[in-house]
């Protein structure tokens, strides 16, 4: 009986903590989730859409078509092939984050056409690291035109591709 006296005691502060948790959610956005992200297929020289990266660069700069994702926890998804002058090729998987202006490495390609997780795959300020150049031109110009907005499916980001620019940017 005393137990049951002493769970009666506490189930009040439950019901009430858990109504809290409830109206917390209710009125505030719940916590960003990434999910994970799946490795695509390594780009063929025919699915590369080329992009104007800014004056900063001699480099060829491309986007894999079939690699871009947009996933439901927001981040846009894709392969980012940079070719120099010289005739070297980096390739990337990453990732960009409208909502926060950032973007992350997830893999580099081998010259094997074969996938290397990145070893430090962290999200980093598109705007703070000189190098990030590319990544900037696809966040203002193609991927989140209006900063914060993000082109709604890969379609989206694709046409903006082909056209050189997304119809809603706004040029520097």
């Amino acid at each position: 009986m005393s137990r049951f006296l002493v769970l009666l005691c506490f189930l009040p502060a439950v019901v009430y903590a858990q109504q809290q948790k409830f109206e917390y959610e209710f009125d505030h956005e719940r916590p960003w989730v990434e999910l994970q992200a799946q490795l695509p297929a390594y780009p063929k020289e025919e699915n590369l859409l080329q992009f104007d990266a800014g004056p900063v660069s001699t480099n060829l700069h491309y986007v894999d078509a079939p690699s871009i994702t947009v996933g439901e926890d927001g981040v846009i998804r894709f392969t980012l092939v940079v070719k120099s002058p010289a005739g070297a090729m980096n390739v990337s998987y990453e990732g960009i984050r409208c909502q926060t202006a950032e973007k992350r490495t997830y893999a580099f390609g081998r010259n094997d056409e074969t996938w290397m997780r990145a070893r430090l795959s962290k999200w980093v300020d598109l705007e703070n690291i000189a190098q990030n150049y590319a990544q900037r031109a696809l966040y203002r110009y193609f991927f989140c035109p209006l900063g914060f907005h993000m082109v709604k499916d890969a379609d989206e980001a694709i046409d903006a591709l082909k056209a050189g620019v997304h119809p809603r940017a706004v040029r520097y």
